[in-house]
């Protein structure tokens, strides 16, 4: 039901996202040349390795070790900030790579430093927004992060799900938490454990639920 309800979500954000994006790759080829898209390995639903697809927002390197920020364009900066520099995972969704709502995906290289009960992170499909990611997204901790998306996915429901959709929407409005440097790897690489407090509306516990299989 919930990849149902997906695919009816990524169709109707798909007849506005196609001509929204033409548009985008449009600019991003006349400003900086090269692939429009950026390609990356994440980790998936129970481990699984997929290439995560997002509008391209920096120049090429010119040197080994240049720094990303000085590379990011003006039209990179803006695509970072209104999250539009997302919009063709909405094909990661249709290939059912990931979902509209879950965790975000992370680099392996991260997914190894994970301890036993931060593993439960990886029981569902990754998604487009998350619990995380209206909570705060790259102003709070990882590990506050981490915590946030353990809760959703052992409270999730219909009625979470809408409640994310309607805040996701709001923050596209009106951006905040959101910085262009932006990045997966905070605090890399992750503690195991955090003396942080986080307010949840019911306390976290490590989620006790089936890995979901392939829909």
């Amino acid at each position: 039901m919930k990849r149902g309800g997906d695919l009816v979500v990524t169709a109707l954000a798909g007849s506005i996202a196609l001509p929204l994006g033409l548009v985008i790759a449009i600019l991003i080829r006349c400003t900086m040349g090269g692939p429009v898209l950026f390609r990356q390995t994440r980790t998936g639903r129970a481990g699984a390795e997929f290439e995560i697809l997002k509008f391209r927002t920096m120049r090429d390197k010119r040197f080994a070790d240049e720094p990303d920020a000085p590379r990011i364009t003006r039209l990179g900066a803006l695509l970072r900030k209104t999250s539009l520099d997302e919009l063709p995972q909405l094909w990661n969704v249709v290939r059912g790579e990931m979902g509209v709502i879950g965790p975000r995906p992370t680099l392996p290289e991260q997914v190894v430093h994970y301890s036993p009960r931060q593993r439960g992170r990886l029981a569902i499909r990754p998604g487009l927004t998350g619990w995380a990611q209206v909570k705060g997204r790259n102003s709070i901790s990882w590990p506050e992060r981490i915590e946030l998306d353990l809760w959703y996915i052992t409270n999730r429901t219909v009625g979470l799900d809408l409640r994310i959709l309607l805040m996701t929407a709001r923050q596209l409005l009106r951006p905040a938490g959101i910085t262009a440097i932006g990045g997966v790897n905070p605090g890399f690489p992750i503690p195991t454990t955090t003396t942080t407090r986080i307010v949840l509306p019911r306390q976290a516990t490590a989620p006790r639920i089936p890995v979901e299989e392939a829909s």
